[in-house]
């Protein structure tokens, strides 16, 4: 199927009208499930986004990616002609970049804690199993 959609992508829009309408004519709901399909993934210039229907106005990635990739394509429009704007932009994802990294540090030893608590803990318990008569590690004996 994923081989499919993505031949479907290389031959581009036309491919995928035609393929929709010869769903409605073979099996109308097929026909529907394809066209939500094409509105929801956004292949026909519109598509469903976390904060409504994108209009396919802007850009073109409105809605979409992860505000670093927004960020970078601010960037590579360069200048918007308003120095504070500029400015303001700047710092802006400065500040998000400084506090991106602050919290992947904050995770980072969130996760060691958790480790070494796991690990803290295995220890007690394994110090404070009694062991097997005729063995010295503790394990049992098959």
């Amino acid at each position: 199927m994923h081989d499919m959609v993505l031949k479907l992508d290389d031959i581009g829009r036309p491919a995928w009208l035609a393929l929709m309408v010869m769903s409605f004519i073979v099996f109308w709901p097929l026909g529907l499930a394809v066209l939500a399909f094409l509105l929801w993934s956004g292949r026909m210039g519109r598509g469903w986004t976390p904060g409504g229907w994108d209009r396919g106005w802007g850009c073109g990635s409105h809605g979409r990616g992860s505000w670093k990739q927004r960020a970078a394509a601010w960037e590579s429009r360069g200048s918007s002609g308003n120095r504070a704007f500029d400015e303001y932009r700047d710092e802006t994802l400065r500040r998000l970049e400084d506090e991106q990294r602050d919290f992947r540090s904050f995770l980072e030893r969130l996760r060691l804690a958790k480790d070494r608590a796991e690990f803290d803990q295995f220890m007690t318990d394994r110090k404070n199993r009694p062991a097997e008569p005729g063995d010295a590690t503790g394990a049992p004996q098959a």
